[in-house]
């Protein structure tokens, strides 16, 4: 009998100590942020809204980049039930290339941790100019295109109505 109820106390109380996941107390708006194209030396940021899927407050104890080149913030505040916070993560853009960083996240009370990838390209100023160009020739070219085909539509649509 002392054993049974040994047992049962030990069974109790690991459950009152057990931990919740992240998964189940917070979602995040995106796990991988991608900062597309960057101009050397102009720091973006990231802004990921962290909602609280669970019952109780939300608090946010880290968000720890992987590195110094990268500064974050996020909501001190406790978030309630359903409510949203955020996480803030800036790259400094210093150094030209890929970007493949990290930001680890920690939440009370959960017993693991969600990441956050940040992927990007830092290119030199006079190559993010002409990327951009590029980039604005081509939106341009695909404006003009669908513009066209809807005239044409329309125009066939008007013309077939007349008969």
């Amino acid at each position: 009998m002392k054993k049974l109820l040994l047992a049962i106390l030990v069974l109790s109380s690991a459950s009152l100590f057990a931990q919740k996941k992240a998964d189940d107390i917070a979602k995040l708006s995106t796990e991988t942020y991608d900062f597309g194209k960057v101009k050397q030396n102009v720091p973006p940021t990231a802004i990921i809204t962290v909602t609280n899927i669970g019952k109780e407050d939300l608090i946010i104890e880290q968000a720890t980049p992987s590195c110094g080149c990268t500064v974050s913030d996020y909501t001190k505040a406790p978030i309630a039930p359903g409510k949203t916070g955020t996480i803030k993560a800036t790259y400094n853009a210093a150094t030209l290339g890929a970007i493949n960083k990290t930001l680890t996240v920690k939440f009370a009370g959960a017993d693991d941790v969600k990441f956050v990838k940040l992927t990007g390209e830092v290119l030199a100023p006079a190559d993010y100019d002409k990327a951009m160009a590029t980039d604005a020739s081509k939106k341009t070219d695909q404006v003009s295109t669908t513009t066209t085909k809807k005239m044409k539509k329309a125009k066939k649509t008007i013309t077939s109505s007349k008969s």
